[in-house]
């Protein structure tokens, strides 16, 4: 308890957050979740990874590196250049610090800790599961938010189907912790696919479950209800001692019997929902998942072929063998130009993944000038939101999604299905390079432009409107035509999409200098014909 808040007071402060009955009901479904844990019958993983092996051994892929060298990206994906990531589970319900809260509440002394007794009472008394009965989602609607994101201009939507926290938010045969059998009563992957689906937008699925194997683990260091005993099946299992998480050599190492459920339940999302991307989080590298990250990615990959679809794999830091799936930068991209495809994962909140109460939004044009940034690039952007428990999304995640999408109706034709220029941009701003970089403000004056090409047009893409509508690209000027590495094509037409009147235009050794009367808070497109 904390000092100064005797049990009797914080007993009366919970009853004055959720009422008597709230409390009552928090206390009996905590008696069944502690019936539960103490219940849970073995899931028999045998059957399953007979299964596995069986597709693995039918090919075209093996669980080899060379063999699943000749993977290949899909051309959709590459042409679908945005994307909808979506965080949210039970961390959703104290919606404090992060979607990391299952792991923080349980670090003696973290704002999290104090956070959770002040509110909630006693780790022994009310834990991480204790949120799950009031995890209602009672305004969720599978068809608002597939709504929202085909307004958002999204082409595929990535749902987190199991967080770190281990609970799964789809209907399993191998855990009972999840969404359809516990809290909301709903396969909320399910309901996303068939919805999502039905606009057009393809659905992936999320896993960070490989995490789980330390992430509860802080619960042991006191009197909590994370205790031994604790078998496979149970909420918090293993709950194994935090290393750093940068050791790909750290111990103790995952074991294989946590690698088998690992294995099975992400073969279980792909056969269940048959995802068209499946995304992994970061732990994934340790050199334990070795062995199996080959197998799944030889599973996946097989099952695709079998079922006639194609599909692709997102990962960082190396986890897999580069060019065998698609590399990810977290909240964050590339300083330059990449020879391959690649992604982005940010979110419209700078502070946390999930849903809290003091979230801090990006404006939506700095995420349309990342957008525009990544794709000449060879990139895409997952953009994530983080409904609140109730399952509605908030209106700064809904504002920031409606306006990027009124900006691609516009002017997605120089974003979707394009493809990189000689040369991604121009223009004095520097994107730093590599991951967590998303929080740094680039400011990008109306020198900084970025190219790309599709519709057999190139489109310059400036990231910030001139304030007297002049502007000069200094890639596109007459220049020497002895100096291969130089623009030599005939501009025939320009534009500005979104604009009636076309822009004044002339070219000489500076650049191409365009005027236009024009003017937008967001990046402006010229579109050029070429011949």
């Amino acid at each position: 308890m904390a000092a100064g808040l005797p049990g009797k007071r914080n007993k009366c402060r919970r009853q004055c957050l959720y009422g008597k009955g709230m409390v009552r009901l928090l206390q009996g479904s905590k008696e069944r979740n502690d019936n539960r844990m103490s219940r849970q019958k073995l899931y028999d993983m045998k059957p399953y990874l007979e299964t596995i092996d069986k597709v693995i051994a039918q090919g075209p892929y093996t669980d080899t590196w060379e063999s699943l060298s000749s993977y290949q990206v899909p051309e959709w994906y590459r042409k679908a250049k945005f994307g909808i990531f979506i965080h949210w589970g039970i961390y959703s319900v104290p919606g404090f610090g992060s979607e990391w809260y299952s792991r923080n509440m349980y670090i003696q002394g973290s704002r999290e800790y104090e956070h959770h007794i002040q509110t909630y009472g006693k780790h022994s008394q009310f834990g991480y599961k204790d949120f799950i009965p009031m995890f209602k989602a009672e305004r969720f609607d599978a068809n608002k938010w597939a709504q929202l994101f085909q307004k958002a201009g999204a082409r595929y939507v990535v749902p987190v189907a199991e967080h770190h926290d281990g609970f799964q938010m789809y209907k399993s045969e191998i855990s009972h912790w999840n969404a359809f059998e516990m809290g909301p009563g709903r396969d909320v992957l399910g309901e996303l696919k068939e919805q999502c689906e039905r606009r057009g937008m393809l659905i992936g699925a999320s896993s960070h479950r490989v995490e789980h194997w330390f992430f509860m683990s802080h619960g042991r260091e006191f009197d909590s209800d994370i205790k031994e005993p604790m078998q496979r099946g149970d909420f918090y299992w293993p709950a194994m001692p935090e290393r750093d998480h940068q050791d790909i050599f750290s111990e103790p190492m995952p074991t294989e019997e946590y690698l088998q459920d690992w294995l099975v339940r992400t073969c279980e999302i792909i056969d269940r929902y048959q995802p068209k991307v499946l995304y992994f989080d970061w732990w994934i590298q340790h050199s334990a998942c070795k062995p199996y990250l080959k197998k799944l990615a030889a599973y996946y990959y097989n099952r695709a072929a079998e079922w006639g679809i194609e599909v692709a794999i997102n990962y960082k830091h190396d986890a897999f063998l580069f060019g065998t799936a698609v590399p990810d930068v977290e909240r964050g991209q590339f300083a330059d130009v990449k020879p391959y495809f690649w992604q982005t994962d940010t979110a419209i909140a700078l502070n946390s993944w999930g849903y809290t109460d003091h979230n801090q939004f990006r404006p939506a044009t700095d995420i349309i000038c990342d957008l525009a940034d990544i794709v000449s690039k060879n990139g895409c952007l997952l953009l994530n939101v983080g409904p609140k428990p109730d399952g509605t999304i908030t209106e700064e995640d809904t504002d920031v999604l409606l306006h990027i999408g009124k900006w691609l109706e516009i002017n997605g034709e120089a974003i979707y299905g394009s493809r990189v220029y000689r040369k991604y941009g121009e223009g004095p701003t520097r994107v730093v390079d590599g991951q967590f970089s998303d929080g740094i403000k680039k400011n990008f004056t109306s020198k900084d432009f970025r190219f790309t090409m599709a519709n057999g047009c190139l489109y310059a893409i400036a990231l910030k409107c001139s304030e007297n509508g002049e502007y000069c690209i200094t890639t596109l000027g007459e220049q020497d035509a002895s100096r291969q590495a130089n623009f030599h094509g005939m501009i025939t037409d320009i534009e500005v999409l979104g604009c009636e009147e076309k822009p004044v235009w002339k070219r000489d050794e500076e650049g191409l200098h365009l005027t236009t009367g024009f003017r937008s808070e967001d990046p402006i497109v010229f579109k050029m014909k070429l011949t």
